[in-house]
């Protein structure tokens, strides 16, 4: 079977890069086409395959600036030329599953999200520039997006709550398969630390500022791990008790996830690996009650209505930051109700070779009914 992988660009090793790694082991026979490849920035898997990048990859300062030209990504895509293979199987959340598959071929998108920056994070990356040209651009990409989306055969998505919005924007249904999650990187620690923890990029839609200044009134130590456009303006608003770390290597920040008393996660995220990679570590999460994290996390006032299963964290439901003291505080008054051993072993439900072996089968299943 002749495999060709499709990814959006390979500028970092984050969630998307992480499917798409066990996408690379599963087919390392592959070939991985995709927008643009900063080479040393992701996972010696995925840089084993031979790769295939699009103009994009030559135009000026296309290496830091490349979302500046994501007008031009829907014709970057479709100019790739896919004659001879079997299977296409793309990984997206911006343009990948809009490439033209051969007649022939079967097209399988494991989808992210239906294109963020046209559809629900609309307002978060544009809302604030003022441009004649950022509206009619956009009515353009919704329009390619929603039209695009019918050279899919099968949708999977990673989420309920991203199945409906594949469902509500494209009008097509998607099995639900979760994103793996690397459990054997993370370990329970007997000893504990005194603080809380973020780790996040710094961008606005993931609510780290809200945290913040929760943090700042409760005075709490938190540590924040992570750097992006917001780091500076946080920076400024933080008290002493709230640390912002910057990136740190994969070692400190398991240690962080394993040592804390909890982790804070205050944005809206279609999955939500971190919150899975704090549970690998035996620690609760303190959520915001939407998203994804409502199909991972068992909050502790759920386990006692229900009364099955083990409490994994809480969430508060308003964007607030009155609302996550609240939650903070709450947790603090239960806090030896969490079991760290309980609370890693409902985390290995995501393991990454669960995954393989599921994304293995739905391939066969649907490469067979072809047959």
């Amino acid at each position: 079977m002749k495999v060709a992988i499709i990814h959006d660009w390979l500028t970092g090793m984050r969630g998307g890069e992480k499917v798409l790694e066990a996408f690379c082991e599963l087919f390392p026979q592959a070939h991985l086409y995709t927008l643009l490849h900063h080479p040393g920035t992701v996972s010696p898997a995925i840089e084993s395959l031979p790769i295939c990048t699009s103009f994009i990859q030559n135009l000026p300062f296309s290496k830091k600036g490349y979302r500046r030209y994501l007008p031009l990504f829907p014709m970057a895509i479709e100019r790739f030329g896919l004659k001879g293979y079997d299977l296409i199987l793309s990984c997206s959340h911006c343009v990948a599953k809009g490439i033209i598959p051969p007649p022939d071929a079967l097209h399988i998108s494991y989808l992210l999200t239906p294109m963020r920056y046209a559809w629900d994070m609309y307002g978060e990356y544009f809302g604030g520039k003022k441009s004649k040209t950022i509206p009619f651009f956009i009515h353009y990409l919704r329009m390619w997006d929603v039209t695009s989306s019918q050279r899919v055969d099968d949708f999977v998505a990673i989420s309920k709550h991203v199945a409906a919005r594949i469902n509500k924007y494209y009008r097509r249904d998607a099995e639900v398969i979760y994103p793996p999650v690397d459990t054997h990187r993370f370990k329970v620690e007997t000893k504990r630390g005194d603080f809380f923890l973020i780790v996040s990029s710094l961008v606005p839609y993931k609510a780290v500022g809200l945290a913040v200044e929760a943090f700042n009134r409760l005075g709490y130590p938190l540590r924040i791990i992570g750097s992006g456009p917001e780091e500076r303006r946080l920076r400024a608003m933080a008290r002493s008790n709230v640390a912002i770390l910057g990136w740190q290597p994969d070692e400190m920040v398991a240690e962080a996830y394993s040592t804390c008393r909890a982790l804070i996660f205050p944005g809206e995220e279609d999955f939500g690996i971190v919150p899975l990679e704090a549970m690998a570590s035996g620690r609760p999460v303190i959520a915001y009650g939407r998203g994804g994290t409502l199909e991972t996390i068992v909050s502790s006032d759920q386990q006692r209505k229900s009364g099955g299963g083990v409490p994994t964290g809480l969430f508060f439901y308003e964007r607030q930051a009155d609302s996550l003291i609240d939650a903070v505080e709450l947790f603090i008054k239960g806090e030896q109700d969490f079991d760290p051993t309980a609370i890693r072993n409902h985390s290995l439900r995501w393991d990454r070779e669960i995954f393989k072996e599921k994304i293995r089968e739905y391939i066969l299943k649907k490469m067979g009914a072809r047959c």
